[in-house]
């Protein structure tokens, strides 16, 4: 995680991610998580086709490119194979990717903390691929409109709409 600029650790420069994958029943199923750093926003990314390096840097090629560019600063991921191709992604979107220590979850403690509420909605052992795209936008933008203690009570919608609308944010283009 040395190489992470200081200012994704801030949380005050909006556009840096955390991300992760919640595995299904006997590993077979997957939804990739994306929580950004300084609102607690959601991003949950359809799987279908599986939960490999090549199905994972597809999806989030796709959403990443979704994303305005402010909000395109970084993503920090675990140290597990699934991301392999993470130059082509870095690449493909110009996120830069970090990945955190081994064994140091804390090092993306926001989306660790954010594994909880999920589990709400999958289960441990829950087939991930009955729950369509629509599905996980439904369920992501319920997170989104929960007031967070952790936010002074209020939503990850609302404080990403807030800065969304600053126009001094714009993206630092720096690759890895």
């Amino acid at each position: 995680m040395s190489e992470q600029p200081a200012e994704a650790n801030d949380r005050v420069i909006p556009g840096h991610w955390e991300g992760n994958l919640i595995v299904g029943s006997a590993s077979g199923s997957a939804t990739a998580t994306l929580i950004k750093r300084t609102t607690r926003f959601v991003v949950l990314v359809h799987l279908p086709n599986g939960h490999s390096a090549t199905a994972l840097h597809d999806a989030l090629i796709g959403a990443l490119n979704l994303m305005p560019l402010m909000l395109q600063r970084s993503l920090t991921w675990d140290q597990r194979t699934e991301l392999a191709p993470h130059v082509e992604i870095t690449k493909a979107t110009g996120v830069p990717i970090f990945f955190c220590d081994p064994h140091s979850p804390w090092q993306r403690g926001t989306n660790e903390n954010t594994n909880d509420p999920l589990r709400q909605y999958f289960p441990k052992g829950t087939d991930l691929n009955a729950h369509s795209a629509q599905r996980l936008l439904e369920i992501a933008t319920e997170l989104n409109e929960r007031p967070r203690k952790t936010l002074n009570q209020s939503t990850p919608a609302d404080l990403l709409s807030t800065l969304t609308s600053k126009k001094e944010i714009t993206r630092v283009a720096s690759t890895p």
